[in-house]
């Protein structure tokens, strides 16, 4: 039996090239790793005469360790070399001897870099105490030769007098470029090349430098510096585990904006008014970084707000320029020992679903074009972390999903704050005229009637045609917000419901107690029948409070239940006259979605002696009222805020539980109350909780 070895073809080289690097930005890219692991402290790339066929080139030099004979001839013209990759498991040789760096290149194909932009490569190359190199290939003279082995590589010893005295580095000269470079690919290649520089680090121990020369194709390119004074809202968290460990948000207002306050939040502030724990909220499952080698993540960013209205304010000449710069490099970066991992950031890419999260809250979330963002990673500690082949980002692994979750929770934490200032923003700056749908604009037609029309039985006519359809906007109004309330609950009791079933099944499989079996049976009957009452008609008149809290209460009995939550009904020991004007769909409706929030807030605390307090009150003159409190971490968001339609601090949330619950003690003509503690007579324990009070008038009228 005879054995046999495999032969390369000369073109395969050519073909791996093309398939592996699949665009002159990522094999530009390439050969600037090669630069960081070869410990240059500068990579400078010049392009000229790009518009002169077999006169263009590309320079790309560095100040790095360079190469000598041995490596030229036993690393780089070996390919697929495992010379870096042995490397990293070594621990002599781990760091390169300069900056410490741990090199990033690892699979031997960051030289295709070359082949991929030009058809003349020359090198020259210098190692500290060696003579320079010159290496030289032509590659249209591949086609020339059947195999690989049979192809020319030119390499000299002299001297070139590139880098001379104590300098070392290297230098490759591509000529006769192999693709048309017009004036958008040039500039979209400035555009990575300066990318690859982490926006947040002045004090780099590695920059590029990109430089088209006789040419104006860069003219007028916006750069970071240009526009990173117009940000308004900034952030860096640390995380490490499962848990944010370092954090700090800033709401920077421009200078002229004199009537609003800049402020910050810090560690601290994280933890007391969000939770500093890292949670997928769709799943409510801890993320814990420590399963796999990912090591610390340092997460940073800017937000831009480009509504018209603020950019006035902003003094800014080129309003366009910023939009451009932000639609192009707008998202989140990922950089490994601050080299930039393609194509996260790039315009195509979402990877942490930016644009997705925003179809249901587009005024909340946070869009791809408006953030300026970079995640940090050590090369060491994220060896979980695994590049493909093709350098278009990782390995679609758990540890990706882990650092994916781990990043898409801090946004959304910035995301609450910002809310937050952005509402404020808004009222101050972009105030308007409140207005209510329809109503506003049929009594506008009234005033005109009566002042345009003279004729007073025309003008009767219409003016009774505008009640009818104000009568009939207002009960629609009313059924309309009476089921958007039961909507929101239908969501809670649906859940419920689910767990419930579970439950009573998996007994059934068990062969559980009969008794107990027909408690949860009970309760289940229990739940759907409560819920059926909020979709009846219920007319706002004068009612016995007391009564309609039974009601309420009854229908989240079993989740206060399920969660252990003491439940201090107060109310039950105080007397039978607390009446009000009010509609029992309503009340429950209401009632019950602030024992949600209380629920929700306990809950994601892990809040340990959990009691939700429900009791009366007459301290409000005229007003009959229902007080429910928790043992929470309390309301931080901005009291003016508190009701508006989606403002929610909670990561998942709609903020439209509390919005409507405004609409109904409006529509009930009472009000919403957030006192402090000591405004009503409550138990010590509710002193740092949240407190909201619900107001009814005790005489129509």
């Amino acid at each position: 039996m005879k054995t046999h070895n495999f032969r390369v073809r000369a073109r395969l080289l050519e073909q791996v090239g093309e398939q592996l690097i699949k665009s002159e930005s990522i094999a530009l890219m390439e050969l600037i790793k090669n630069s960081y692991d070869a410990d240059a402290s500068n990579c400078k790339i010049e392009m000229g005469n790009i518009d002169i066929p077999n006169e263009n080139y590309i320079i790309i030099t560095d100040d790095g360790e360079g190469m000598d004979y041995d490596i030229i001839t036993n690393v780089w013209l070996e390919i697929g070399t495992s010379n870096k990759s042995d490397k990293k498991t070594s621990d002599d040789n781990k760091y390169t001897p300069k900056f410490h760096r741990m090199p990033i290149g690892e699979k031997g194909i960051g030289r295709f870099g070359v082949h991929r932009l030009g058809s003349e490569i020359e090198i020259i190359t210098r190692m500290k105490n060696k003579k320079e190199y010159r290496i030289y290939i032509d590659w249209d003279k591949i086609r020339e030769v059947e195999y690989l082995d049979d192809f020319p590589v030119l390499i000299e010893e002299g001297s070139f007098k590139i880098f001379t005295g104590n300098k070392t580095g290297t230098k490759i000269t591509i000529r006769r470029l192999k693709n048309e470079w017009d004036k958008a690919t040039v500039r979209e290649c400035a555009r990575a090349i300066t990318s690859l520089n982490s926006p947040f680090d002045g004090e780099d121990t590695f920059r590029t430098d990109f430089i088209v020369h006789n040419n104006d194709l860069l003219k007028g390119l916006i750069r970071f510096k240009d526009i990173k004074n117009y940000k308004i809202f900034s952030f860096e968290a640390k995380i490490e585990n499962d848990i944010i460990s370092g954090f700090r948000y800033k709401f920077i207002p421009y200078q002229n904006m004199k009537k609003i306050e800049a402020r910050s939040k810090g560690l601290l502030e994280l933890k007391k008014e969000l939770g500093n724990q890292l949670k997928n909220t769709k799943e409510d499952k801890v993320i814990d970084l420590s399963e796999v080698k990912i090591g610390t993540v340092i997460f940073k960013g800017i937000i831009f707000a480009l509504d018209p209205q603020l950019l006035d304010m902003a003094v800014l000449d080129d309003r366009k320029g910023l939009k451009e710069y932000l639609q192009a490099n707008g998202g989140v970066r990922v950089f490994r020992n601050k080299i930039r991992i393609w194509d996260y950031g790039e315009p195509e890419d979402d990877w942490l679903e930016m644009e997705t999260s925003r179809i249901n809250q587009p005024g909340f979330k946070i869009s791809r074009n408006l953030l300026l963002g970079a995640v940090y990673l050590n090369s060491e500690q994220s060896q979980d972390l695994i590049e493909k082949a093709n350098r278009e980002g990782f390995m679609n692994n758990h540890a990706y999903q882990l650092l994916k979750g781990a990043c898409r929770c801090v946004l959304e934490k910035v995301e609450i704050f910002r809310k937050e200032d952005k509402e404020k923003l808004r009222l101050i700056y972009s105030p308007g005229v409140k207005k209510v749908p329809v109503l506003t604009p049929i009594e506008d037609a009234k005033n005109i009637i009566n002042k345009k029309i003279s004729d007073k039985k025309v003008a009767d006519e219409i003016t009774n045609c505008l009640f009818r359809i104000q009568d009939d906007y207002e009960e629609m109004t009313s059924r309309l917000l009476k089921t958007a309330g039961a909507g929101l609950n239908l969501i809670v009791v649906i859940h419920q419901m689910q767990k419930m079933l579970k439950n009573i099944t998996a007994g059934i499989n068990k062969g559980s107690d009969l008794k107990n079996l027909k408690k949860m049976v009970f309760d289940l009957s229990n739940l759907v029948e409560g819920y059926s009452f909020l979709i009846k008609k219920s007319n706002i008149k004068i009612r016995n409070l007391k009564g309609v809290l039974e009601k309420a209460l009854f229908n989240v009995d079993f989740r206060i239940r399920m969660h252990n939550i003491e439940l201090e009904s107060f109310f039950r020991e105080q007397s039978d006259s607390f009446d009000g004007l009010c509609s029992e769909v309503y009340v429950i409706n209401s009632i019950m979605n602030l024992i949600d929030n209380s629920i929700w807030w306990m809950n994601n605390f892990d809040v340990k002696n959990k009691s939700i307090y429900i009791g009366f009150s007459s301290e409000c003159k005229g007003y009959s009222t229902i007080v429910v409190a928790d043992t929470g971490p309390g309301i931080s968001l901005d009291r003016k805020l508190l009701g508006q339609p989606f403002m929610t601090k909670k990561p998942d949330g709609m903020g439209i539980g509390l919005h409507i619950t405004t609409l109904f003690m409006e529509a009930m003509k009472g009000k919403i109350l957030y006192p402090d503690f000591g405004d009503f007579k409550l138990p010590y324990k509710y002193r740092k909780g949240a407190i909201v009070a619900l107001a009814f008038k005790k005489k129509e009228g």
